[in-house]
């Protein structure tokens, strides 16, 4: 395919695109302004083009060869998003959406393409919202553990903190873990830093494994955390206001600050655990010992 074909296959490919998935994308823009929980959708395209800028080194060396199996994956995001209309699943129309992104690329530019680009159009299904089967599986087990944890430290820190259910009772106030408070925003945030830190930094495999299974812990101190300095400004703050107003416009930025310091330190700690070892040859031995004598 000579780069008229080429170019006119990706202008007939967006068009197609932009017909096909205008209103999911209408949808999923509304979704991020309306829900708490996925405000982080307006970063997610942003971080996957600069994904594949800080991949920009390996370009040079890939051929562009379309393949036919791109078809294949086009028909696959077309059956997915035909399931999620029929049976109301609405986060499957913006998987299909991914997955017809990915088919274009195997399409046009073929296997190499196709895998240097799969780093980004991964990270894209961070912009999707969860099923509501999964969110709402997910966020009671949550707001368990986040009641648990914030009730522990409140009361470490010399508070009288008492747990029901998933209320803390701290003095007069009631401290409500309600469902918005679980915690499924900063467990769906620090998979996504953590995601962008291992495509960014291309550390060894070990390394990668170690910081995905801190995700779990690190997101469940980061909402702890949360939950406990509002407890706080409830306790001392002289206007209750205060801690209304940072649970709800203060707080997301505070989480994702403390589990981005909590992720800098497991690396600094990981850098500290395994130091590099210089490869030195032989003669260059020889040499630097002949040179100190």
């Amino acid at each position: 395919m000579n780069r008229r074909s080429r170019f006119i296959s990706i202008v007939a490919l967006a068009i197609s695109f932009a017909w096909a998935y205008w209103d999911t994308i209408r949808e999923l823009v509304a979704t991020w302004e309306r829900e708490p929980d996925y405000s982080h959708g307006f970063l997610v395209v942003p971080f996957a083009l600069g994904f594949l800028w800080v991949r920009r080194s390996d370009l040079p060396r890939i051929s562009p060869a379309p393949n036919a199996w791109g078809i294949g994956l086009i028909v696959v995001s077309v059956v997915f998003r035909w399931v999620g209309l029929r049976y109301a699943f609405d986060s499957f129309d913006g998987y299909s959406m991914i997955i017809w992104l990915s088919g274009a690329v195997l399409l046009v530019g073929g296997r190499q393409l196709f895998f240097w680009t799969m780093p980004a159009v991964l990270f894209l299904f961070f912009m999707v919202p969860l099923p509501f089967q999964v969110e709402r599986l997910l966020s009671v087990p949550l707001q368990r553990v986040a009641t648990a944890l914030s009730c522990f430290s409140l009361q470490c820190l010399g508070q009288p903190a008492f747990a029901e259910g998933t209320t803390i009772l701290l003095g007069t106030h009631e401290l409500h873990v309600e469902q918005a408070c679980s915690g499924m925003r900063i467990f769906v945030g620090a998979f996504a830093l953590a995601f962008a830190y291992l495509i960014a930094s291309r550390r060894e495999l070990w390394e990668q494994a170690l910081l995905l299974c801190c995700v779990v812990p690190i997101a469940l101190v980061a909402n702890a955390s949360r939950i406990t300095i509002t407890g706080l400004l409830y306790r001392y703050a002289t206007d209750s206001e205060v801690a209304q107003k940072f649970n709800h416009d203060s707080a997301g930025w505070v989480m994702i600050l403390i589990a981005a310091t909590l992720f800098a330190l497991t690396q600094r700690y990981l850098m500290c655990l395994v130091r590099q070892v210089e490869v030195m040859r032989l003669d260059d031995l020889v040499t630097r010992n002949r040179v100190d004598a």
